[in-house]
């Protein structure tokens, strides 16, 4: 219920920039700098939701900023928009990392991400950063945020479900399932706006969408209990397809998504898994 009422909160508020930050060359930056320091498996969706909600907020801010010094930018002042655009193309590996920490330190795992590794991986990409420097970049992201970066992220739905539907007596192998919702989700971050193309096209029933169509479809994208009832039930069709229906008609019941909802999910990720148009 917590989730529930966090995920509906965290869509009504929704910005109309949300997922412009997880590119898929972001995401699998993340990803792969994860593994490279042997992050908790919740730390790299951590890092791109922390990443993204950063990232909107100071566009958001120099947008603001740069409206209000449209005046004094006339008289030769202030900064102008290329020179505030090239400030967040700059600084963005260094907030990039600067995530990865945070989300390491959220983590409650022993292996965090320290400033000396920091600071050695962007020296490694001939960055010339200071130890400070990196705390105040740190430190810039949590005033940013509010200090709220203990966000919940789509695999805290998945491994939540799995636990309802394991409680309510689904008998699936715990184990082979949560490996494979892991390789899906993994696989939906890096695919994203792929299957969330198919996915509205599907819902629409047209294979053009309009840019209104576009827009209203912004909190699908977003929904991270969609996100993860469509995880599972892919999951369980790749590993026990006898068992999908009853896990569908399950989630159905859990979470009130529809059992149409799901499926067209499903088939979304299938098919690019797949590779194909096939049914």
């Amino acid at each position: 219920i917590h989730l529930a009422t966090e995920n509906e909160q965290y869509l009504s508020e929704l910005s109309d920039q949300a997922g412009c930050f997880k590119e898929t060359r972001t995401v699998e930056f993340i990803f792969l700098l994860s593994e490279k320091w042997h992050l908790d498996e919740s730390a790299r969706y951590q890092a791109v939701e922390l990443l993204e909600r950063f990232m909107i907020k100071q566009v958001e801010q120099i947008c603001k900023t740069s409206r209000e010094n449209v005046k004094s930018r006339e008289q030769g002042q202030g900064s102008s928009w290329s020179s505030l655009k090239d400030q967040i193309y700059d600084t963005f590996v260094l907030r990039l990392v600067s995530c990865i920490q945070l989300a390491s330190k959220l983590s409650l795992h022993y292996n965090i991400v320290n400033s000396d590794t920091a600071l050695k991986f962007l020296q490694s990409l001939k960055y010339s950063y200071t130890k400070q420097e990196l705390l105040e970049s740190e430190l810039a992201i949590l005033k940013s945020l509010h200090f709220q970066i203990n966000v919940s992220t789509p695999l805290a739905y998945v491994e939540l479900l799995l636990e309802v539907l394991g409680h309510n007596g689904c008998l699936l192998p715990s184990k082979p399932l949560h490996e494979m919702c892991m390789q899906l989700l993994d696989f939906s971050y890096l695919t994203r706006d792929s299957i969330y193309d198919t996915l509205l096209k599907i819902a629409i029933e047209n294979s053009t969408p309009s840019k209104l169509q576009v827009a209203k479809f912004l909190t699908v994208k977003e929904d991270f209990m969609l996100l993860a009832v469509g995880i599972i039930s892919t999951s369980v069709f790749i590993l026990n397809p006898g068992h999908w229906k009853q896990v569908v008609e399950h989630l159905n019941y859990i979470t009130g998504i529809t059992s149409q909802s799901i499926l067209e999910f499903s088939y979304a990720v299938l098919k690019h898994i797949v590779g194909s148009t096939t049914p």
